[in-house]
């Protein structure tokens, strides 16, 4: 597994997990809001346990929040998977709350109801109601959702205002402007909106007659600034703004005294008004992805004030006053450029989160004693050189992340944090783990990579509940025979090293499922692995294996092996015993051929075999019925020409990469390979494209473009004359070899011409000119000196050439 930057995605799950912990049954139902950040989701979370005399209801949603939150940005978690999140609103009134529990498991037949929407020629889109469905949706419930999201509407759909009791709307994706035409009337008991991605360049002015709105989403929109008729919505909980473009925030806040959750990140926001502290109510801030330089005095004066997210700001320093948010529990200032941490921001002892990653921290205060409550610690991409020693004081902390700083060893008396679940040093100085690393019973995941650890302590066989340990990139020479004694232990990464052997005692190890031990110095597979029979991913690439034993045959539960980058000259048969082996990568070894025994892989769905020394396509693959992706580019080793007719058996393949060889043509049947999704053949001698190419109807991506600078070089140099050589030469400021000399040398036209080009494209390359811009120069010197036959053939390479999409 590669190196990883910033917090690891096992890392981001831990945190996820430990805020959803104290999530209450009631949230387990999908909320209304779609928009928000990680930090809002936990200090929900936070409101649930600290007022149990609230109720917090669940709308009749079936989505999943959606999160913009940094903390997902920072640490390159999948976007989409940060974005499912859930989020409730708070509710003050029980019957609401009971009213709309009664319409759970009906969200569907709403949805149904509501799909009236009709397109009519000119493109705008009408909803309308029928009679018969407003009858029918008057006889339900008081409170229910519609939702009209991404169907066209132009236009605010007024019509369905005329059913009675819609609190919960969604008009997301659409392209409404203004609220014009609708009876304010209808709106007013209208308790939830949401208009993301509508194209909004500010808010229409009728929302100031939504008097009982509770809850409003504009996020990705183009709002530059926030309408002073905004601030007569007196009873708005929660606002999401998120995504837009405002500049300043208004100053007239009092109206909004019962707002509980503001959010406005990722927007370009320089300050915020003082009177920012008449949001007496408001519990969860998030101003990510501002533009705020300095640390805005009056939040500190938020008397309620549970979670503040400052991620990716400028800022550099924390003023005094920051000690006056005494309810704080959540602290997000990653990506600033905090130099210091103010003494002050240790007197904030309720807080159970402090995320200060990739800021430009020298030290840490021993004050941090004082964090007695503090859960989770990131402090990724500082400069630390140590960590002070009365962490130890921290005994709630479950997640400690030091990655990416200059730490040469940890404090002595780490074994105290006895709740310690995560511990994170990759990427520092560290020479060795401690052996007090055996009193960490709770310790679940160990991250060390890129270190310099030559070891790891026989003492970590205490640690019974670890499942994850990764040790890459250190100079570890001996297998750490302590890991095998962990009975927890199921993910296990040890690439990079200089590991030779491997013992026996790795064969006790069958829990195991994840194993790699790329870029070691192993010279054979060794027999012990053959144990482990719950294993499901071996990476083995980039070691000096030529062989495979028989008794691979007992990796009963192996989906995953890797072995590209050995010393395999012969393909080996005895992989072809495991029937369950879903992807199998032997790229970048000396194969020649393969054995017909293959076909004995009937799960098989992935397979790389680029850069081998065949002397022709191994026909045997065609047999793979179940072959979904096959890699057969040949970026090393020899070049196929031919590719059989066969190929068109794999009638599940949907991937096929045959590029840098030197076929000429595509089999005539190609279009037999339905499921064909992608083509690449990039870098080839193709001069013909078969007519059952264009049955391939899921076909989504078809290269076949060439060395397209060099050819043009080749078409120039072929087709240019004397004459016009010289102005181009003037054009492009080309080397001519010729000029200056006082008698022809014996050196042809195209070869000079050649030459030039050359050194004319190598020149360009210290500039950084893409091949793109080379060709268009080129081109347009063409033009200028009029040879439009060589542009003529210029043209038509192009056309053949260029990456299809269908």
């Amino acid at each position: 597994m590669s190196e990883k930057e910033g917090m690891s995605e096992e890392l981001e799950d831990t945190i996820n997990l430990f805020r959803k912990e104290s999530r209450s049954q009631s949230m387990k139902d999908p909320g209304f809001i779609k928009e928000t950040s990680n930090s809002i989701n936990k200090a929900s979370d936070y409101l649930e346990k600290k007022s149990s005399s609230q109720i917090y209801e669940t709308h009749p949603r079936r989505d999943t929040l959606e999160s913009t939150s940094s903390s997902g940005s920072k640490y390159k978690r999948n976007e989409e998977q940060k974005k499912n999140l859930q989020f409730s609103e708070t509710s003050t009134r029980t019957e609401t709350s009971q009213s709309l529990s009664s319409l759970t498991g009906r969200t569907a037949e709403y949805q149904a109801l509501v799909n009236f929407v009709s397109h009519d020629t000119a493109g705008e889109v009408s909803p309308q109601v029928s009679e018969e469905n407003q009858k029918q949706l008057s006889l339900e419930a008081d409170n229910f959702t519609v939702t009209l999201e991404a169907k066209g509407l132009q236009e605010f759909p007024k019509d369905i205002l005329k059913i009675k009791y819609v609190k919960y709307l969604y008009l997301d994706k659409n392209q409404i402007r203004t609220f014009q035409g609708a009876d304010s009337g209808d709106l007013l008991g209208l308790e939830s909106l949401s208009l993301q991605e509508n194209g909004l360049s500010s808010l229409p002015s009728e929302i100031q007659s939504l008097h009982n709105l509770r809850i409003l989403n504009v996020s990705h929109n183009h709002i530059s600034h926030i309408p002073k008729e905004m601030l007569q919505l007196g009873n708005i909980r929660q606002l999401f703004f998120n995504n837009n473009y405002i500049e300043n925030f208004p100053s007239d806040l009092e109206c909004l005294g019962n707002l509980e959750i503001l959010s406005l990140g990722k927007n370009k926001l320089r300050h915020l008004p003082d009177t920012l502290p008449s949001l007496k109510n408001l519990r969860i801030l998030n101003l990510e992805y501002n533009q705020l330089t300095i640390f805005p005095k009056a939040l500190c004066f938020l008397p309620k004030l549970i979670s503040l997210d400052l991620t990716g700001n400028l800022i550099s320093s924390l003023p005094k006053e920051i000690r006056e948010l005494k309810n704080l529990e959540t602290l997000l200032l990653d990506h600033n450029k905090l130099t210091f941490l103010a003494v002050e921001i240790f007197h904030l002892l309720k807080i159970k989160e402090l995320q200060l990653a990739d800021n430009k921290l020298e030290v840490i205060s021993h004050k941090i004693e004082n964090f007695r409550e503090l859960r989770i610690l990131i402090l990724d991409k500082n400069v630390l050189k140590n960590i002070p020693e009365k962490i130890s004081y921290c005994v709630m902390l479950e997640c400690l992340s030091l990655s990416d700083n200059k730490l040469t060893e940890l404090p002595k008396n780490i074994h105290k944090l006895k709740n310690l679940r995560k511990l994170h040093v990759n990427r520092n100085n560290m020479v060795k783990i401690t052996d007090n690393i055996s009193h960490l019973n709770n310790i679940c995941s160990l991250e060390f990579s890129g270190n310099i650890i030559t070891g790891v302590p026989i003492e970590i066989k205490n640690c019974q509940k670890i499942t994850k340990v990764e040790l890459n990139y250190n100079k570890i020479m001996y297998f750490p025979v302590g890991l095998c004694a962990l009975d927890s232990l199921n993910y296990l990464s040890v690439n990079g090293n200089y590991i030779s052997e491997i013992p026996v005692d790795i064969s006790f190890s069958k829990q195991l499922l994840h194993l790699e031990l790329s870029e070691n110095k192993l010279l054979i597979f060794s027999e012990h692995f053959c144990s482990l029979i719950n294993l499901k991913y071996l990476d083995l690439g980039k070691n000096q294996i030529k062989k495979i034993p028989a008794s691979i045959s007992n990796m009963i539960s192996l989906h995953v092996l890797i072995l590209c980058c050995n010393k395999f000259e012969t393909f080996p048969r005895e992989l072809c015993t495991l029937e369950n082996l879903r992807v199998l990568d032997l790229s970048e070894n000396q194969l020649q051929k393969i054995s017909s025994d293959i076909c004995k892989l009937k799960g098989i769905q992935k397979l790389n075999f680029s850069s081998n020394q065949f002397i022709y396509f191994p026909i045997e693959l065609c047999q793979l019925q179940s072959l979904e992706q096959l890699n057969i580019s040949q970026i090393k080793g020899k070049k196929l020409t031919i590719l059989p007719g066969e190929l068109s058996n794999m009638t599940q393949l949907k991937e096929l990469d045959i590029s840098n060889n030197a076929i000429r043509e595509i089999p005539r049947n190609i279009g037999e390979l339905r499921n064909l999704v992608s083509l690449h053949a990039h870098n080839n001698q193709i001069s013909y494209l078969p007519p059952s190419l264009l049955s391939l109807n899921d076909l989504q991506q078809l290269n076949l473009s060439e060395k397209v600078l060099e050819k043009i070089f080749n078409i120039v140099a072929n087709n240019i004359t004397e004459i016009n050589f010289e102005f181009l030469c003037q054009k492009l400021n080309l080397a001519n070899s010729e000029t200056d000399m006082p008698t022809k040398s014996t050196v042809s036209l195209s070869e000079r011409a050649h030459q030039a080009f050359v050194v004319w494209k190598t020149q360009s390359n210290k500039l950084s000119l893409t091949a793109a811009a080379l060709r268009d120069q080129l081109i347009r010197a063409l033009a200028m000196i009029g040879a439009y036959e060589i542009m003529d053939k210029i043209t038509a390479l192009n056309l053949f050439t260029r990456v299809i999409k269908f």
